[in-house]
């Protein structure tokens, strides 16, 4: 044990395992994560494993208040693989994906040109949401919620799933689209033949896209440049795992797809 004299970075760097890379995560959070190894994050965490030369270890917990206590801060895992930039509860590594909201609609659908939330076409249309995600805002002002469903935002995905039910609720016609978070939707509809549309033309807050990194106990500094040199050699090999799970990669600034390599 360190004496009360160490440095607090010191005590810190002590936690990060260097015989295992071990991750924090959802182990019911699918596309994402799950505890069967098939999220696109899961790849990830493997790739990461591989060029570093270490096992890899899961910690399992719901991604629910208090997930980050329970796991990165209590020294249980080292890493979480997806975070959004700018959270304050972890120090985030460098960005290594962009994504953004999605319409979901069959194909087909006489809302398959529709690329704003604004448009005259979903007058009249119910949409499903996720309540308290940044689209209901933009329902809100556009005077579309009333008639929207509202999904749970943060629900322990062992017992219920938001993003499932609202497609299901898509394709027994209960609503005419479903808004995503687009890592969430892209590859459900892509498992199941619907037509993905990246709201990539809204100017008005709140912003629909966002920058995800990789989050790292505070104060640790060396094992953050370890994850973002990691990160810069091997983005080739990460857009590929996103494009293929069916995620929408868009710029930095979240107004236009990212171009293929």
């Amino acid at each position: 044990m360190l004496g009360l004299g160490a440095p607090a970075s010191a005590q810190v760097a002590d936690l990060v395992s260097d015989q295992a890379f071990r991750v924090c995560a959802d182990p019911a959070n699918l596309p994402l994560s799950g505890e069967n190894g098939q999220g696109f994050e899961n790849r990830i965490a493997e790739l990461f494993a591989e060029k570093l030369e270490r096992p890899l270890e899961y910690t399992w917990f719901p991604m629910v208040t208090g997930f980050v206590r329970q796991t990165l801060t209590a020294g249980k895992c080292d890493v979480v693989i997806g975070y959004a930039q700018g959270d304050e509860l972890v120090l985030n590594s460098n960005h290594y994906y962009t994504s953004t909201h999605v319409l979901i609609v069959p194909e087909g659908s006489p809302l398959a040109g529709v690329e704003t939330l604004s448009d005259p076409a979903l007058k009249d249309r119910r949409l499903g949401v996720i309540a308290g995600a940044p689209p209901a805002t933009h329902l809100a002002r556009e005077g579309l919620i009333g008639k929207a469903k509202g999904y749970n935002l943060v629900v322990d995905r062992r017992v219920e799933n938001p993003a499932g039910t609202m497609l299901d609720d898509l394709a027994a016609g209960t609503i005419d689209g479903a808004i995503l978070w687009g890592p969430v939707g892209g590859p459900l509809a892509k498992e199941r033949g619907l037509k993905v549309i990246p709201l990539l033309k809204e100017t008005r807050p709140p912003r629909l896209f966002y920058r995800i990194t990789m989050g790292v106990r505070a104060g640790e500094d060396v094992w953050k440049r370890e994850l973002n040199s990691l990160i810069r050699r091997e983005q080739p090999q990460i857009d590929a795992i996103l494009r293929e799970a069916g995620v929408p990669l868009v710029d930095d600034y979240g107004k236009a797809l990212k171009e293929s390599p």
